[in-house]
């Protein structure tokens, strides 16, 4: 280890401690040619992300027929989306230019919170849009009254302060370990488990609470998530015409799909055991939910979207005055 990467200190009067304030991110390790081919692709990737989050919130926010509680939680998913895109990439892009790259144990830290924090406003929001989903089909004469402005503002404050506090709470557990060992963490950002695995402290009360932590923030959103789409479907299945049926179907089917793709990712990384897994497989499925999908997501709301197509075109067709 070198000693640019850490200090010494005096826990012990016999005994001095490596204490570590930097580690290393190995990223992919990979030649020349396809450094800089992933490098385009992941800058183009980060700018697609951002320029289309950024379009949703504009339109949202502009755009009168968009100015409901759908398109106002969508307009928060993009934001978290670019949290999490400008949270992760940059740093990731220098890591692959430079195949590796030291950071610090605050900046790690701190790429960890809001890393942390964006995954769990992200599980909160989508179950929350699953509720308005329930809400417009199954009670449509009441959802007017259920869904209104004040209640959509107080359920979105509630999703960014619960994912934050879940975020902090596990940083805080995290900054009481002893770092005195390895250094090196075979990733690309600086996740939970990798860097607990490098404590030289006790870390068996720190799994146990990410276990607690971890658990009911992908067992709670699942769960509204899935009771919520088994009433939809129950009451579209009731439906008498294909038609009224198809409709119903279509109003959803964007925020099925987003769920599926997020969760889907999600699952296979810190769910499914990792026996047997290569580190490689593991970087690819990380790549899923911190790259990819945030730029999926506004692609997903916009393709298969006719009010926010129909938004594009008005504000593309507006008059420019100089």
């Amino acid at each position: 280890m070198s000693c640019g990467i850490c200090t010494k200190t005096s826990a012990d009067p016999e005994k001095n401690v490596t204490a570590v304030y930097k580690f290393f991110l190995l990223g992919f390790q990979i030649n020349g040619d396809v450094r800089i081919l992933l490098f385009c692709l992941f800058l183009v990737v980060y700018c697609g992300t951002i320029c289309g989050n950024l379009l949703i919130i504009s339109l949202v926010s502009s755009s009168r027929n968009l100015r409901t509680p759908m398109y106002f939680f969508i307009s928060h998913l993009s934001i978290s989306d670019i949290l999490l895109s400008t949270d992760i990439v940059p740093n990731m892009l220098h890591i692959v230019l430079n195949n590796g790259g030291a950071i610090t144990f605050i900046g790690c830290i701190t790429q960890l919170c809001f890393f942390s924090s964006s995954e769990n406003v992200e599980c909160f929001l989508l179950s929350v849009m699953s509720y308005d989903r329930y809400v417009a089909i199954c009670n449509p004469l009441r959802y007017s009254s259920i869904m209104t402005s004040g209640h959509c503002v107080v359920l979105t404050i509630i999703c960014w302060l619960v994912g934050f506090s879940i975020a902090l709470f596990a940083i805080i557990i995290l900054i009481n370990l002893n770092f005195c060992g390895p250094n090196i963490i075979d990733h690309f950002f600086c996740d939970i488990m990798p860097l607990v695995d490098l404590a030289c402290s006790d870390t068996f009360i720190v799994h146990l609470v990410i276990y607690l932590i971890g658990t009911p923030v992908l067992f709670i959103p699942t769960t509204i998530i899935v009771v919520s789409y088994t009433y939809i479907v129950s009451s579209v299945l009731r439906i008498s015409s294909s038609t009224g049926r198809q409709k119903a179907f279509s109003t959803c089917s964007s925020h099925l799909i987003v769920v599926s793709i997020f969760y889907g990712t999600l699952i296979s990384v810190y769910l499914i055991p990792t026996k047997g897994r290569t580190l490689s497989i593991s970087k690819i499925l990380s790549l899923l939910y911190t790259v990819f999908t945030p730029l999926v997501n506004p692609i997903i709301y916009s393709l298969r979207n006719k009010d926010i197509r129909k938004a594009v075109q008005e504000t593309l067709q507006k008059p420019v005055i100089w």
